[in-house]
């Protein structure tokens, strides 16, 4: 586990964002901004956001601050955009019409903040035919295609990617992306603007390479039987003999002569070039994993260029060599987290606080941010 750091010296030190509290998505982007140095006050109803998970062990709200405002209160529009007029950003997560109607929309907030980035988190978009309605990532990512490209078996139902595809790289990566170049702007011409993030569009945008496969006549479209989807014998997981699995991604040839080598199978393998013969060889290559466990494999391969390593779990994955020594994983207040990401050379991204209690730091905002406003919410009991 890395060492914990205290010094605020992301690159985005200095940048003030306002989030709108909610659940998924939103506070994720919100975190990474935050991880990265920015200031994030979260904006957190009375009553919490309702995922019922402990706010103490609520990761995505490290590296933030909480002020407890009720948007539905007489004054607590105003408050938030006392909060607006300081900010550099704003993050909010609401089906399209829901900020507009508590006197927190874009329109209101860009009359207090010309400057201000006003980032929207949605599933299915600010307009469109399916922009009032409710989701969720698997709803996303069925429409984009996304969902039906990912499996191994093209009779059987595609395999569900928790929701990592849809919310947190269709979603999250890209309203950080959005924002990021919206501030950019911002500061260069001194116009801010709205940002409208919606799953469905950047989870197709990350499809993009498939597309031109498919294009190109390098791809099917149906599972299973592609290059990258499991269709290929030597590009995906096979079991050992104590069940645990191996994940095998050797494309290339000389990685290929590596992977058969070492595997076992070099005489017995039959020609890779020849989709025909694919059935036989993974036959050749599950039957040979079944052979020893996961730990001895991971020992045959460990160190060459076979492109094959062992299939760990969470709990697992922080005590890897390779992820142990780039400190990968950190640790606090007891709690295993992935570190802060990208890396930086000389603004390093640091895990400064744990997650925000809600209402906690309502005084130190107020007094940080001047909206004495702030000082008359009081966290709950």
């Amino acid at each position: 586990m890395s060492t914990t750091h205290t010094a605020r010296n992301g690159p985005l030190t200095g940048v003030r964002v306002v989030e709108l509290a909610g659940i998924g998505p939103g506070p994720f982007a919100a975190m990474l901004l935050a991880d990265l140095g920015a200031d994030v006050v979260r904006v957190d109803r009375p009553g919490g956001a309702g995922l019922g998970i402990d706010p103490a062990r609520d990761l995505t709200n490290r590296n933030k601050r909480s002020v407890l405002v009720d948007l539905k209160a007489a004054d607590g529009p105003a408050t938030v955009l006392d909060l607006v007029e300081r900010a550099d950003i704003l993050v909010e997560g609401y089906r399209p019409g829901v900020a507009e109607r508590l006197g927190v929309g874009p329109e209101a907030c860009l009359a207090r903040n010309p400057r201000l980035v006003y980032g929207r988190m949605t599933g299915w978009g600010q307009d469109g035919p399916l922009a009032p309605t409710a989701g969720h990532d698997i709803g996303y990512i069925a429409i984009t295609g996304a969902l039906g490209m990912i499996g191994p078996d093209p009779d059987g139902p595609p395999a569900i990617p928790a929701n990592l595809v849809g919310d947190y790289a269709g979603g999250s990566l890209y309203l950080v992306i959005g924002v990021l170049a919206a501030l950019q702007h911002a500061r260069t011409h001194g116009e801010g603007q709205v940002v409208d993030a919606a799953i469905v569009d950047g989870t197709a945008h990350l499809t993009t390479m498939i597309h031109a496969m498919l294009a190109a006549g390098g791809w099917q479209d149906r599972r299973g039987v592609n290059l990258l989807d499991g269709g290929c014998p030597f590009y995906g997981v096979y079991e050992t003999s104590e069940g645990g699995h191996m994940a095998v991604g050797a494309l290339e040839e000389r990685f290929y002569a590596d992977f058969v080598r070492l595997l076992g199978i070099e005489d017995a393998a039959p020609a890779r070039h020849d989709p025909a013969r694919w059935p036989e060889l993974r036959k050749t290559v599950a039957d040979r994993f079944r052979s020893r466990t996961r730990e001895q494999w991971t020992a045959v391969f460990d160190g060459s260029d076979a492109c094959v390593a062992p299939v760990l779990s969470l709990g697992e994955a922080p005590s890897h060599p390779h992820l142990a020594a780039r400190a990968t994983f950190t640790e606090r207040d007891g709690i295993a987290q992935p570190a802060p990401a990208p890396r930086f050379s000389v603004t390093p991204g640091t895990l400064r606080t744990g997650p925000a209690l809600p209402g906690a730091d309502t005084a130190e905002v107020a007094r940080d941010w001047a909206v004495p406003t702030l000082k008359t919410q009081e966290p709950e009991a």
